[in-house]
């Protein structure tokens, strides 16, 4: 095998510039490839969806409430999750996720007062309920929003 012997994968290759409807002898004309008549012989197809006068599916399913594109989803986690960490450690979103805590931060995380917490921490985070902050600060540590 050398670089003169390279050549496309076999049916990999297709050419743009077949010529259709060029008379018999071309393999490909008369009708050029649409059949006898009907409504895909013609120029000018449906519009998507359209289903030949049945009520399209669009339609016939329900259609309830709105999502509301300005929402954001934040992630809530616990105070007792942060007992994983050593004294003194700074919490940030990265090392969540490095912890396996927090899969996929999305538009924050915001830290939660329940359960117990037993150690000093510096809690990096988007957001804080006033319950995590009391029970951060309890034990001399910093809740830093970011």
């Amino acid at each position: 095998m050398d670089l003169s012997n390279l050549r496309p994968a076999d049916g990999s290759k297709q050419s743009d510039n077949f010529r259709k409807g060029r008379g018999h002898g071309s393999g490909n004309g008369k009708t050029a490839g649409k059949g006898h008549k009907g409504q895909k012989a013609r120029s000018g197809g449906t519009r998507p969806g359209f289903e030949g006068g049945q009520m399209p599916l669009y339609r016939r399913i329900p259609k309830r409430g709105f999502t509301n594109r300005n929402s954001k989803t934040i992630v809530g986690i616990n105070v007792d999750a942060l007992e994983v960490f050593e004294n003194d450690a700074v919490v940030s979103v990265e090392t969540l996720i490095e912890q396996g805590i927090v899969k996929n931060p999305r538009d924050g995380v915001k830290i939660l007062g329940n359960g117990e917490l037993t150690k000093k921490l510096t809690v990096q985070a988007n957001a804080f309920s006033k319950g995590a902050i009391a029970k951060i600060e309890a034990l001399g540590g910093k809740a830093e929003v970011i």
